[in-house]
């Protein structure tokens, strides 16, 4: 089930692979990170990348929520959709002059630098259209944050922030500018963070930086700490957003500043699930393999970095377990949803790939020529088609025969 819709029906109705999201999920997810705060002012922005369907931004614009974006489509979804312009951060460490100048005209509330050549980039822009561009730079902390190097952000290897030193000579190029406003500091060291020790390192370092800056006339008004906060996939033990909030809280001491958030994964991923059709069993002589009509381009997160995502059988049924690989029809060994699957199965069963709502359908493609797959937001007894089934002409729509082909 999904609320109050049996999956079988949803399969029936939409046909497969299909995303399938629980609206209360999500709003119960953006809910608990709201109570975490008890009241102290902050702000909550769902991080954009995780999940970018208008309807689910639109969702979470409904209860308040401010947004945080890496692209400037990823802006234009978040006006389409109701977003506030003034809850919006944007991060990134390659954005274009003219994402900059739609992020100025638009009046975003900062943007969170992440070199010297960005900020000096932001200034000439910001200069040429008579605005003043709020600030916050980004700091690099060398934080280990324990998680896949693929999404560890944190490390003085990773391409993403600043030192401290670096980072209080850009806080006097901005304060000492009349087209930048330095208005917050913030640290973003990675996803799927089952552990608060890292956040609490970084957030150390945040809070001696703003005490420095302090001391040399830098006063800022917020403390972005990021995201990264995972999901239980299988038996990880999650902190809460409660305990997490507690204890940076906890480490700030008495910096009366607004703290601000940048939750993804921990809003939407377990909202989610993929429905699948075996479509062949297959026994190798060495595996047994479960083909179903789902496939990488879908679910991409197994293939990029061994993502491990429970499989369940949508309906249960006699007889006893087979282990299977779990793979999909493109053409590539590395197209699988899941290896080595307990399940009992036949032909034409669905199945359902658990914790989808996150970084599925985001990363989803068309390889091999593979329309992508139909979005269903469920609210109670009710399916909503947020995202129809793309048709195979949708694909090539936009390509071009020169004349001489024609």
């Amino acid at each position: 089930m999904c609320e109050d819709m049996a999956m079988p029906a949803l399969a029936d109705q939409f046909s497969t692979p299909l995303y399938v999201y629980s609206q209360s999920a999500i709003v119960t997810a953006f809910n608990e990170w709201r109570a975490a705060f008890e009241g102290a002012r902050h702000l909550v922005c769902y991080a954009v990348k995780a999940n970018s369907n208008i309807a689910v931004l639109k969702l979470l614009a409904s209860l308040g929520s401010g947004f945080d974006i890496v692209s400037g489509g990823e802006l234009g979804r978040v006006l389409a959709a109701g977003g506030d312009p003034q809850k919006v951060v944007f991060s990134g460490v390659g954005k274009s002059m003219a994402e900059i100048e739609f992020a100025l005209k638009t009046g975003i509330r900062c943007f969170n630098v992440e070199s010297a050549s960005e900020l000096a980039l932001i200034e000439k822009i910001a200069r040429r259209l008579g605005k003043v561009a709020p600030i916050s730079i980004r700091i690099n902390p060398d934080v280990d944050a324990k998680t896949h190097p693929y999404i560890s952000t944190g490390l003085k290897a990773n391409k993403f922030g600043v030192s401290a030193d670096a980072a209080i000579a850009l806080y006097h190029v901005a304060q000492d500018s009349s087209s930048l406003r330095p208005v917050g500091i913030d640290c973003h060291i990675g996803s799927q963070l089952t552990e608060i020790e890292p956040f609490i390192e970084s957030v150390s370092h945040l809070r001696d930086l703003v005490r420095a800056l302090g001391a040399q006339g830098i006063e800022l008004t917020h403390i972005d700490i990021g995201g990264g906060l995972g999901i239980r996939y299988d038996d990880e033990h999650i902190p809460s957003p409660k305990h997490l909030i507690s204890a940076v809280q906890d480490q700030l001491g008495d910096l009366a500043m607004e703290l601000l958030i940048e939750p993804g994964r921990s809003i939407v991923g377990n909202a989610g699930a993929l429905l699948t059709e075996v479509m062949v069993i297959k026994a190798g002589e060495t595996k047994h393999f479960a083909v179903v009509d789902a496939a990488m381009n879908d679910l991409l997160r197994p293939a990029l970095y061994s993502a491990w995502q429970n499989i369940v059988e949508v309906e249960t049924r006699e007889g006893d377990p087979t282990t299977y690989d779990v793979v999909g029809p493109v053409c590539e060994t590395g197209d699988f949803l899941g290896k080595d699957r307990r399940l009992t199965l036949a032909e034409g069963d669905l199945l359902a790939v658990m914790g989808s709502g996150a970084y599925s359908f985001a990363m989803s493609s068309n390889y091999n020529t593979r329309p992508r797959a139909p979005e269903i937001l469920v609210s109670g007894g009710t399916a909503h088609v947020i995202r129809e089934r793309e048709q195979l002409e949708d694909l090539w729509a936009s390509e071009r025969l020169p004349e001489h082909l024609v």
